[in-house]
């Protein structure tokens, strides 16, 4: 498929999914989406709650933080003893503290980092039961806390902000199950594996060498890597290797899915607070910049690589250094910003071998906040936390107090979206600046120079965004990478969260402001060019001095100045 037709085709995809699934997404938090009421309905009796025992925030978030840990140390203590579990046709042992340490860390926070090679470290066990599983409760988890902040705008006078189990449940069964089933069965169709058979040994006669080819229950772990924005594969190669990504049809169902919940969002956003223009001007948001990411990545990788020019050798087919060339240049580079935009982190090609630029768009893709349009959930609180601070701002140049959909933003509400606007920023450079302080972090990197200082930070703003894309060139199954990446992911994840459950609890309990003329509007254009312009300044400030030393010194290294 042309890249001009794959982008074509998404949109009219998108568009349609933006519409309809935001719709439905919105018809199953307001609880009128009851065709499985025959399995809720023992689940709640079984959690003793109902929807009508509704939470305040702090009771919701309390739930959100003990559920996490249940599900954490739940994680850790199968990956510790699955060399006694069933599953195991490998025959694999447990896996060492520091990596399951990370690697719980990593699938709790929707993050799906992988710090192993998943063929060879974990078995059929751990795949299904331990990781699949947290790949459909941590999205569900992050929608749940994005619903807390919509219904904090929607709701007038209101102490409660919903029920966080009833809310998970709901997502579950209604949108995450129902969704991924149907597209693994799409995948299988395709040709990726699906099996519980275990390994198959290929002797060819021609040289005598058997090879032992890695096999699983691959095909529908796939779907819901993409839908809930996870990506983490069954295989290290993750969506670069035909047992996962097996066609052209796959590969755009994989970008199709990754983006399809987190775009419709925010129509489920406008739908709920009774505004579907407030909804479009979210999205217009994301278009943009996503957008811009895409034609600025795909740029720099249709460039011939450095390495291959200065050896002589002219390429017109761009960069294929580390891509799939079934895939393509522009197809790869639209997968890679797809991916580090809404924090899903699955790669069908090698980022270590992009082009600095197509690195550059890629990492700056994720410091943006991910917001573009930002993870299953996260990436709309997030989204709403820069457009409360857009909001402030706005308000201070008309000279009134700030109002967004009628509720308005005072001291408590800036405090707590700045907080949540910069515990990312903050947690990523100070542990980057420990990697470069310290000997075990520079250990980490392949490269020297500018390259290695990237695969640094690539790693730890990825970590810190809960992406979960690794550049590649950093070794980080070591218990100095275990550690400070799992608290990485765990900052990244919960400190955002919080603040934005206490956002949409602050929110619950205020009364509308009625429109004025001095209202400043918050669904047209310049409110539009204000969010964007609040969500670029806020990473450039942050983040600017960084990268230049990474891949903006590496891409002028290569520049010849007469």
């Amino acid at each position: 498929m042309g890249f001009f037709l794959t982008i074509v085709t998404l949109i009219i995809a998108l568009g349609l999914t933006w519409r309809y699934l935001g719709s439905y997404m919105a018809a199953v938090f307001e609880g009128r989406v009851k065709y499985l009421g025959f399995v809720e309905r023992p689940i709640y009796r079984l959690l003793s709650t109902s929807p009508e025992r509704e939470q305040t925030w702090k009771r919701y978030a309390g739930a959100m933080i003990i559920f996490s840990a249940v599900s954490m140390a739940f994680t850790y203590v199968i990956l510790r003893i699955q060399g006694s579990l069933p599953l195991n046709p490998q025959h694999l042992g447990g896996v060492g503290s520091a990596l399951s340490f990370n690697t719980m860390a990593s699938f709790v926070t929707n993050t799906n980092w992988q710090n192993y090679g998943g063929e060879t470290t974990m078995s059929y066990f751990s795949q299904i039961g331990a990781l699949t599983v947290q790949q459909f409760v941590s999205p569900a988890v992050g929608i749940a806390a994005a619903i807390v902040l919509v219904r904090g705008f929607s709701r007038r006078n209101s102490p409660t902000i919903g029920n966080f189990w009833v809310d998970i449940t709901r997502c579950m069964l209604y949108i995450l199950l129902p969704i991924a089933f149907f597209f693994g069965i799409v995948f299988v169709a395709e040709g990726a594996v699906q099996t519980l058979a275990g390994t198959a040994s290929i002797h060819d006669v021609l040289n005598g060498v058997t090879q032992t080819l890695a096999r699983g229950p691959i095909a529908f772990m796939e779907t819901i890597k993409q839908l809930g924005t996870n990506g983490g594969g069954f295989l290290n190669a993750n969506s670069a290797t035909t047992f996962e990504n097996p066609t052209g049809l796959t590969n755009w169902l994989s970008i199709y899915l990754l983006l399809a919940i987190p775009i419709a969002l925010t129509y489920t956003f406008g739908k709920m607070v009774g505004s579907i223009r407030h909804g479009a001007a979210l999205l217009a948001v994301v278009v943009i910049l996503l957008g811009v990411w895409v034609g600025f990545t795909s740029y720099g990788e249709h460039q011939n690589n450095p390495a291959v020019a200065a050896a002589g050798i002219h390429s017109t087919v761009g960069n294929t250094v580390g891509k799939e060339v079934r895939i393509g240049d522009t197809s790869t580079a639209l997968f890679g910003v797809a991916s580090t935009s809404t924090s899903t982190g699955s790669a069908d090609a090698s980022y270590d071998s992009f082009t600095p630029l197509g690195g550059l768009g890629l990492l700056t893709g994720m410091m943006m906040g991910e917001v573009t349009p930002g993870g299953t959930g996260s990436g709309l609180y997030t989204l709403l936390i820069y457009a409360i601070i857009a909001v402030f701002i706005g308000g201070l140049m008309i000279g009134r107090t700030p109002e967004f959909l009628g509720k308005k933003i005072q001291a408590k509400e800036v405090k707590l979206a700045g907080l949540g606007a910069l515990v990312m920023p903050i947690a990523v450079l100070v542990l980057t600046a420990l990697a470069v302080s310290l000997a075990a972090g520079r250990a980490g990197p392949l490269n020297v120079g500018p390259h290695g200082f990237t695969e640094i930070l690539y790693g730890l703003t990825s970590q810190g965004n809960n992406n979960g894309s690794a550049f590649g060139g950093l070794t980080g199954n070591t218990p100095f990478y275990n550690i400070i990446g799992g608290i990485d992911m765990l900052i990244g994840r919960f400190a955002i969260m919080i603040p934005a459950l206490a956002l949409g609890g602050v929110l619950a309990a205020k009364n509308v402001v009625p429109e004025s003329l001095g209202t400043f509007r918050t669904d047209n254009g310049m409110f539009v060019g204000l969010v964007i312009g609040v969500i670029l300044i806020i990473g450039g400030l942050t983040f600017f001095p960084a990268i230049s030393l990474g891949p903006i010194v590496e891409q002028l290294s290569h520049v010849r100045f007469f």
